[in-house]
């Protein structure tokens, strides 16, 4: 079964329970709700429960305990809290320690658009901080709508204009490379997530955690059609109401030349799979891909890229989670 098969932890239910919680009872009232629920998800979710045993034993280097986990899903599910009061732009409630911000600036001092690339570790909504330290940059985030609509729903009723920002990932990919030209073009940091391949879609392997796993090609074939700068994203979530956001630039522009297309790709790939690993060690609680990362559901090992159409740009940036899926 594909991690986008996985059944997500609770739905629009569970998104607005927790909503009216935070909203009506305050953030610190709502944290005492997530101990039970850590507790029911380490109860009944005994896929994703393993999956983050096996997680943990490999990023800690040693046997994960059943507590071990628990703190694994309690990280997770404060980020889910946080993100109530994040997309309502509730900045202040945060203390966020920023690092490489001047990386980012140096990029759109340049006067055009950013790709900003990120991951399923840690906190990707911690990016809002950004409107507070550089309220002229616009942030536009590729979210797949029709396979998030617990997401939808919660933008639409905390910050309907963050909502009108999102760029649909469903949509075909023509149509979504031109959404994505269209923003960087105007100066825009669009956001997407490049660490999970959408079933049918082409990756790579690269060494991560010591085994070959597969990463998406289209984000980087986006990017080398675009030319637009890369720069990597990580907001870790620290405890309290702490979060670390690291800026590095990747690139200051990509070219992918045709003829060197698959060994250009699987050079870039290597290098972001490197630098994902080296914050996923720094926080490995962050981690919030409850599925065996090394597997792909279709059992293939590589993918040669496949030209930028509706195939092989659909889903560059699918941000739901499996199992214990983010809403987003």
């Amino acid at each position: 079964m594909s991690w986008k098969d996985r059944p997500e932890g609770g739905g629009w239910f569970a998104i607005w329970l927790i909503r009216s919680i935070g909203r009506y009872g305050g953030r610190a009232f709502a944290r005492l709700f997530l101990y039970p629920i850590t507790l029911y998800f380490l109860c009944r979710r005994g896929p994703e429960r393993r999956a983050s045993r096996a997680w943990l034993t490999r990023a800690l280097g040693r046997p994960a305990t059943l507590w071990d986990v628990a703190r694994h899903i309690h990280t997770f599910a404060c980020t889910i809290l946080d993100r109530v009061f994040l997309l309502g732009e509730r900045l202040k409630r945060f203390e966020v320690e920023v690092h490489g911000l001047a990386q980012l600036h140096a990029q759109l001092d340049r006067g055009q658009g950013v790709l900003l690339f990120g991951s399923h570790l840690g906190s990707f909504e911690v990016l809002r901080v950004l409107a507070r330290e550089r309220p002229d940059a616009k942030l536009r985030v590729v979210l797949d709508v029709g396979h998030n609509p617990a997401l939808t729903q919660l933008l639409d009723a905390l910050n309907p204009d963050v909502a009108a920002t999102v760029i649909d990932a469903g949509q075909p990919g023509p149509s979504l490379m031109l959404a994505i030209q269209d923003a960087v073009s105007q100066g825009a940091m669009v956001a997407l997530l490049v660490d999970r391949v959408p079933p049918g879609e082409p990756f790579e392997s690269a060494e991560f955690l010591g085994r070959p796993a597969p990463l998406p090609t289209a984000p980087w074939l986006i990017a080398g059609v675009l030319g637009a700068p890369v720069v990597l994203a990580f907001g870790l979530y620290r405890g309290g109401n702490r979060y670390e956001l690291h800026f590095e630039t990747f690139s200051e522009g990509l070219r992918i030349p045709r003829a060197q297309r698959k060994a250009a790709l699987a050079a870039l790939i290597r290098r972001y799979a490197a630098r994902l690993e080296h914050f996923a060690r720094r926080a490995p609680y962050n981690w919030f891909n409850f599925y065996d990362f090394w597997a792909h559901d279709d059992g293939r090992t590589s993918s040669p890229p496949r030209a930028l159409d509706a195939g092989g740009a659909g889903h560059p940036a699918d941000p739901g989670h499996a199992g214990l899926r983010r809403a987003g």
